[in-house]
């Protein structure tokens, strides 16, 4: 099961980027960059991106994360599923990035596949079935007060994996899909120690501060997906500090997903 993070600028590195209340101008801009109708990277000319992280049955790590965004005065975007809020103990998770003022949103009930592998435009699920699950989620987090400001509902899919189908359905009720941006490597968070792909925590963070460093444009937009927790033992939630100490010496700001554009 994955988990994302994303990040965003502040005026002088205190977690939050300007916001008039909450926009949804990020579904049209064109200063973004899209992939199969869905925001994917934001404004590559302003020194800010989002932190997302995304939940699903592990969620082991969420205290320590939540605990370094406080200490960092960092805002971050959330997206959990139905298995991840199944858990009491991440419920109590949950009531507490709302009172840490940061975004959540669905990730999907059931976690399931939109999408082939092999041949992305092949769907999956029928348009009732994602509906129903996605309602579903919504309805759950409703009922954590996650909307209770009638902010508008982002969604990050299940595996970071969809086509055009999901997006025109998110957006006939009033969703919108956006995705993790990629090429920077944070997402390898997931991979156990078992998997031939295993990169450890550390590294993961110093692929990502190269990548930063060796790209024109940085992390500039960047929506930079981070996992809850997974089946590894070395776990993300101990790198978070370093990477957000080293961000802020490079002048980014965070953003909270609503707040990106």
């Amino acid at each position: 099961m994955r988990l994302v993070l994303i990040v965003l600028p502040v005026l002088f590195l205190v977690g939050g980027c300007s916001s008039s209340k909450h926009s949804t101008a990020i579904a049209t801009s064109p200063q973004w960059t899209f992939d199969h109708g869905a925001p994917i990277r934001g404004d590559k000319s302003r020194r800010e991106l989002a932190l997302i992280f995304t939940g699903g049955d592990h969620g082991q790590a969420t205290e320590t994360i939540l605990d370094v965004l406080a200490n960092h005065g960092v805002k971050a975007s959330f997206f959990v599923t139905g298995g991840y809020l199944a858990n009491p103990l991440h419920r109590e998770y949950v009531k507490r990035m709302v009172r840490d003022n940061h975004y959540v949103g669905p990730h999907s009930h059931a976690h399931p596949l939109y999408a082939s592998w092999e041949d992305r435009s092949k769907t999956l699920i029928s348009r009732e079935t994602f509906v129903a699950d996605l309602r579903q989620n919504i309805d759950e987090l409703r009922a954590l007060h996650c909307f209770d400001d009638d902010r508008p509902i982002y969604f990050i899919p299940p595996y970071e994996w969809f086509n055009e189908d999901q997006v025109e359905w998110a957006k006939a009720i009033d969703v919108q899909l956006i995705n993790m941006t990629g090429q920077a490597g944070s997402n390898r968070d997931w991979i156990p120690e078992t998997h031939a792909k295993f990169v450890s925590s550390e590294e993961i963070i110093s692929d990502v501060l190269k990548f930063e460093q060796n790209q024109p444009d940085g992390l500039n937009g960047f929506l930079l997906l981070f996992h809850l927790g997974s089946q590894r033992t070395d776990l993300m939630d101990t790198e978070f500090g370093r990477l957000l100490h080293q961000l802020r010496e490079r002048k980014y700001r965070f953003c909270r997903v609503d707040n990106l554009y």
